[in-house]
């Protein structure tokens, strides 16, 4: 044995032998070291994690790599269901497959959606304006006063 070891040894050898005050200074002290490390770790691991994958999303988005989005999500559902199988003893029924399927739908017409929201903006900016805002042409004008002439028409009718 080792210096260290015979140390801890010593230290932790027997605890229930000792007093309640040392088991609770014993309890403690091990807690804090535990809960110190596991923080210290846990904040680099979170850095790592988290850095990676910022650089793989810049990656792709710069074309250095390609991501096949769907088999990546395709990967992860079926880690899901066997972490879910594990941990609560019965695998997943049609109702939870059904309702990951649709929620994977939703989120690709979201995202298209999204994509035609930018194009329709980029339209109505070139055709009305630019991006900081309309810009008053001879159609403005005339719409305006059509509109107010509707207006006046129905309220004195």
């Amino acid at each position: 044995m080792d210096g260290a070891s015979k140390f801890l040894k010593g230290v932790l050898g027997d605890i229930s032998s000792r007093s309640a005050y040392s088991q609770m200074l014993i309890g403690v002290t091990s807690g804090w070291a535990t809960g110190y490390t596991t923080m210290k770790f846990g904040k680099f691991a979170a850095f790592a994690i988290g850095g990676s994958i910022i650089l793989i999303e810049i990656a792709h988005q710069e074309g250095f790599i390609k991501i096949d989005w769907p088999k990546l999500t395709r990967g992860v559902d079926k880690i899901a269901e066997k972490m879910e199988s594990s941990i609560s003893g019965h695998d997943p029924n049609w109702i939870d497959k059904t309702e990951r399927f649709v929620d994977r739908k939703l989120d690709k017409a979201e995202n298209q959606l999204r994509g035609k929201a930018m194009k329709v903006k980029k339209w109505y900016a070139k055709y009305i304006g630019d991006e900081d805002g309309p810009k008053i042409n001879d159609l403005h004008i005339f719409l305006t006063a059509f509109v107010g002439g509707i207006a006046l028409g129905v309220a004195s009718g």
